[in-house]
């Protein structure tokens, strides 16, 4: 049985877990950050991805490391890429170890 639950958007967890825990306004947050409230909105709502920029940004004001919004972020497209990309993938022979 498979257990692995589905990566997860990093704009889900820092709505679901990191801002409530913050108890500020998305507005003040926004600020904090020096993004425009429409491009927190759109992190949030998980129609733009985290950049590196946006994740040293995160990581200095959660106090945690930029590296870990970014591997968030590189194994949910890696997990919806490759759905998305099954068919064309199957395509491309493996050679092997390089």
């Amino acid at each position: 049985m498979d257990t692995k639950l589905a990566p997860m958007h990093p704009g889900e967890f820092l709505r679901e877990v990191v801002l409530p825990g913050a108890g500020l306004p998305k507005t003040r947050i926004a600020a904090l950050l020096r993004l425009s409230r429409q491009s927190l909105y759109d992190l949030l709502n998980e129609r733009a991805p985290v950049t590196a920029r946006v994740a040293l940004r995160l990581g200095r004001l959660f106090g945690n490391a930029p590296q870990f919004w970014l591997n968030m972020q590189a194994e949910y497209d890696v997990a919806t890429l490759g759905k998305a990309m099954r068919r064309e993938l199957a395509r491309i022979p493996t050679l092997g170890a390089a």
